[in-house]
């Protein structure tokens, strides 16, 4: 009973000296009122004899465990003095951690930043795309527009040519294809028919024939000349449909007799032109083509 008594009471000892050692420190005096204060709190008084055996026996189990509560309460204090050590340590760590963490949220912010800008440069440049791709839609209308002008406008060169084309008449033409001779005199008037073709661009010269049809309405200039040999006059006239306008003549008792002629006349589509021979007149070709017949269009009405 009695070591019961004190194993307790050494343990409540043991617990209030570490209370006291961690809150700053007991020495031995303190240490024994603190038993006697706990032997008397747990043991009321019963009878003298009890209380002097209680007492007795209480410091000698004390004195034998001072040793070891003293050992102990020095390692405690080394295992206590090691957790604020620890506990240091842990608190710069954690301020460490903290301003890590600042820091963090400072780039985590900046980061934002930076992608609100990033976005609102990648919105821009949609808008700038979008800007663009209107502009060569513009530029591509545009590029159709001018290739369908350039198309008509090659349609309209290609018709405008041909009707130049259409409108390119000239002829000229000699008598005789080859050889030599006379022609004439005859009792009438005669078409002559110059068969040595030069040019006939139109095609509105009959060479068969002899007459120039008029393909367009215009102004048109002709030209004959007359050669002969004396003493038979050579005379010769340019006729539009069936009158006589002008007259290429020379009449000479000797010699070569040459003369020519030339006029501009204004003609509708279908007007004829063509060169006669007066009757009992003659003339004489060869191949250096004294006589020719010769037209154009100056330009059309």
């Amino acid at each position: 009973m009695k070591g019961l008594v004190c194993l307790l009471l050494l343990l409540e000892t043991f617990v209030f000296v570490v209370q006291k050692q961690v809150d700053g420190g007991l020495n031995e005096n303190e240490i024994s009122q603190q038993l006697s204060s706990e032997d008397t709190r747990q043991n009321p008084p019963q009878t003298d004899i009890l209380r002097s055996e209680a007492s007795t026996d209480s410091q000698q189990y004390c004195h034998l465990c001072f040793p070891d509560i003293h050992a102990a309460l020095r390692e405690l204090t080394a295992t206590v003095t090691e957790q604020k050590a620890n506990i240091r340590e842990l608190t710069a760590t954690a301020t460490e951690q903290k301003e890590n963490n600042k820091e963090l949220t400072a780039t985590v912010t900046e980061q934002k930043e930076n992608i609100r800008e990033l976005t609102a440069t990648v919105t821009e440049q949609k808008e700038i795309n979008r800007e663009q791709k209107e502009i060569n839609r513009g530029l591509e209308t545009r590029l159709r527009d001018a290739e369908q002008a350039a198309e008509q406008q090659t349609i309209s060169l290609e018709e405008l040519k041909k009707k130049n084309d259409d409108r390119e008449i000239a002829f000229s033409a000699a008598l005789m294809e080859s050889g030599s001779g006379y022609i004439g005199p005859f009792t009438t008037d005669l078409t002559l028919t110059y068969r040595n073709v030069f040019t006939n661009i139109g095609n509105a010269y009959n060479p068969i024939t002899g007459i120039f049809t008029a393909p367009l309405k215009g102004v048109y200039m002709f030209r004959i000349s007359a050669f002969g040999i004396a003493p038979t006059q050579s005379s010769a006239s340019i006729y539009k449909n069936e009158q006589r306008v002008v007259a290429a003549h020379d009449n000479q008792p000797q010699g070569d007799l040459s003369s020519s002629n030339g006029v501009v006349l204004l003609l509708e589509v279908g007007d004829v032109v063509y060169v006669r021979l007066w009757s009992g007149r003659r003339v004489f070709d060869n191949g250096n083509n004294h006589n020719t017949f010769s037209g154009f269009l100056l330009f059309p009405l």
